[in-house]
């Protein structure tokens, strides 16, 4: 990714509050996703209990399911603490095993999601169906994209390792790919308690 390969170049160039460039402007995009991510969360919960039609959450939820797929995509947070401290000691072979155990591990997760939004749709809840199924979709699927996105992001480390661009000296890629996917997890937490645990009423 041009950002991951960007870091390498300035990883040392700070700012006047102290980060590098690079880190400050991963920081400032993580923050305007939690407002957009916050307002995709907000309008689930005004809206996931107003359908007059069905079919509603609690008929077509499979919490076990949902919970596996959580935990998976948790998981990946560990192999993604691993792989930057393989790279800070400078074990790149390992560190590239920890990249593309966590990249596995997040399509892990999205294949589980690609299943549950087909089992969904087959048991009549579609984009249109009604509110709930409007705000569930576009909130999931909107995590989703994020989720590919830094498979893609954990991908280009490993092909960049392979040419030297991730060093042991030069790790700040490997740490902003981190911050990336750790937030990605977290959402995850506040959508599944949300969206899944939380019960509506219907």
């Amino acid at each position: 990714m041009a950002l991951a390969g960007h870091a390498v170049e300035s990883e040392h160039e700070a700012t006047s509050t102290g980060l590098p460039n690079t880190k400050l402007a991963m920081w400032l995009f993580l923050a305007s996703d939690c407002l957009l991510f916050g307002a995709l969360i907000s309008s689930y919960v005004l809206y996931r209990g107003a359908s007059v039609t069905g079919p509603y959450p609690g008929e077509v939820f499979d919490i076990p399911y949902t919970s596996v797929s959580s935990f998976v995509l948790l998981a990946s947070s560990l192999t993604m603490v691993l792989a930057l401290a393989a790279v800070q000691r400078g074990e790149l072979g390992r560190a590239r095993v920890w990249l593309l155990a966590t990249a596995l591990l997040g399509m892990t997760f999205v294949g589980g999601q690609v299943y549950e939004f087909t089992t969904f749709y087959r048991e009549g809840l579609s984009l249109s169906t009604n509110l709930f199924g409007t705000t569930f979709y576009v909130l999931t699927g909107f995590h989703g994209t994020h989720v590919a996105i830094g498979i893609l992001m954990l991908l280009t480390l490993v092909a960049m390792s392979f040419v030297g661009m991730v060093t042991q000296r030069n790790s700040m890629a490997v740490e902003l790919v981190g911050l990336y996917w750790h937030f990605v997890d977290i959402v995850w937490i506040v959508i599944f308690t949300v969206v899944y645990l939380i019960p509506t009423g219907t």
